[in-house]
């Protein structure tokens, strides 16, 4: 019988500081994080592939700031003069989606500064560091790329194994290490490949009915190929 791992990692999908799981390829994103409020400028950028962490490490800086995160769709929706009245602390969430895009450049540029003119503070998550977003307004792409920023890299063994076991914790399911170390071995090294395998193991075990074993994991994987 395979020993099953228990981690105790929490009950829930972990957003707090001490529940983001911290090794080469993102330490320096969250120093960064932790540096808060003593950043040079007003605005930082962490960028990253999917499912890196990049949404996490934003829930954990508006825990620290009191800030508010919010997607690129809020960002069209905002009262930007109304800003002026309060200090604002604000993440947004997938930038780079709002970039390319007149309208959406445009009003990302009056977040910007009504925020920076009320001392407030901005955090720009993406997929890609600032000085790769498509830019269409000049005023805009002087500042992106001016900003300090921090990239989150591809992720090491060592972190895929925690990843997997968090998330696996995270859906109240106990896994076998042999389960573990053989997906590890044949799967994409990606944080979305760790991310897309655990939800996918999770929907069959449930559906089946099935324990969570090595030739599941085989199944699973054969259908992902």
């Amino acid at each position: 019988m395979s020993r099953q791992l228990v981690l105790d990692l929490g009950h829930r999908t972990a957003r707090g500081r001490a529940d983001f799981l911290v090794s080469h390829s993102n330490s320096e994103a969250v120093e960064w994080i932790d540096r808060w409020p003593k950043w040079p400028a007003s605005a930082f950028a962490i960028w990253g592939p999917a499912a890196s962490g990049k949404t996490h490490l934003a829930h954990v800086w508006c825990e620290l700031s009191g800030g508010v995160l919010i997607k690129p769709e809020d960002v069209l929706r905002v009262d930007a003069p109304k800003l002026r009245a309060r200090k604002e602390f604000l993440c947004v969430d997938d930038v780079d989606r709002l970039t390319g895009d007149r309208d959406g450049e445009e009003a990302l540029l009056h977040l910007y500064n009504y925020v920076l003119e009320t001392n407030g503070a901005l955090l720009f998550v993406a997929t890609e560091a600032p000085a790769r977003w498509p830019m269409q307004l000049a005023d805009l792409a002087s500042r992106m790329k001016a900003l300090t920023g921090v990239g989150i890299s591809a992720p090491d063994d060592d972190l895929l194994v925690a990843l997997m076991m968090k998330q696996f914790h995270d859906r109240q399911l106990r896994v076998g290490e042999d389960v573990v170390f053989y997906l590890l071995a044949r799967m994409e090294r990606s944080f979305a490949a760790v991310a897309d395998i655990v939800a996918a193991i999770d929907a069959a075990a449930l559906e089946c009915h099935r324990e969570i074993t090595v030739p599941l994991a085989r199944e699973i994987l054969d259908g992902i190929a």
